[in-house]
């Protein structure tokens, strides 16, 4: 097998994938607590990392969100352990073309879903959901802007690729009798609409304009066809670092 074959057949598999996302988690919760001391940022997270745990905080209070860190962080550690066994060790150059190619890509991202944005609305609905992509953050300084940022790649990917595509493509298989490939372009689209529609909820989201939706929406068709085709791991990266470039850069 060529290097390029086993690297694109590796860097998918549970044990890269999860061990690539493992150090997003870290560098957000870190970050997020850090932040948390000062009182004008006190409880400001990422929505979709709010979204997930709401269920954990009802049940336990205060410790909802660490039991869903932990069941998070064992699940993660339980899937790459299991890999590891059936396959050789983890190589570390693996890592590097990983992080390389979810910077190519989040680079890239861009430029892929401004042009299909454009050719569906024109250039001017472009300009407007590209300046709306940072502009409700710009009253926050550049250390919570990252914060959010990394959170996003994580959390948003976890929720609308990981969780909800996958329960909505069931949930038309069992109540519509759907096949498994209609049921998951049903459940991909569904869910790009409500990842796009997710930005416009609560007192830091957009203002609702068809430009910057439909923007998001492509961009959640993008991140849909990424995850299948190249794993969590390099999804959340590539997430994270478009919205550093956007968020924190531009």
């Amino acid at each position: 097998m060529s290097a390029v074959r086993q690297y694109w057949t590796l860097a998918p598999t549970h044990r890269y994938s999860l061990t690539f996302a493992l150090p997003l988690l870290v560098a957000y919760e870190l970050l997020a607590a850090a932040l948390s001391d000062d009182p004008r940022r006190q409880g400001l997270r990422n929505g979709a990392d709010v979204l997930l745990k709401a269920g954990f905080v009802a049940l336990a209070g205060p410790h909802g969100p660490t039991i869903f860190m932990g069941l998070v962080v064992l699940g993660a550690l339980w899937l790459i352990a299991r890999d590891r066994r059936r396959s050789a060790p983890l190589e570390g150059r693996v890592f590097v073309l990983m992080l390389v190619e979810s910077t190519l890509l989040a680079l890239a991202l861009g430029v892929v879903v401004g042009t299909l944005t454009a050719q569906l609305l024109g250039f001017a609905g472009l300009g407007t959901a590209l300046a709306a992509q940072a502009g409700t953050v710009e009253r926050l300084d550049l250390p919570t802007r990252l914060m959010l940022s990394l959170g996003a790649g994580l959390y948003e990917e976890l929720a609308f690729r990981v969780l909800l595509v996958a329960a909505l493509a069931r949930g038309a298989q069992l109540a519509l009798g759907w096949s498994r490939r209609s049921a998951g372009v049903l459940a991909t689209i569904l869910g790009a609409l409500l990842f796009s529609a997710f930005h416009y909820v609560g007192p830091y989201g957009d203002r609702l304009e068809l430009a910057s939706f439909t923007y998001r929406a492509i961009a959640g068709l993008v991140f849909s066809a990424l995850y299948l085709a190249r794993g969590f791991g390099i999804t959340a990266w590539t997430h994270a670092l478009y919205d550093v470039w956007v968020m924190v850069v531009l």
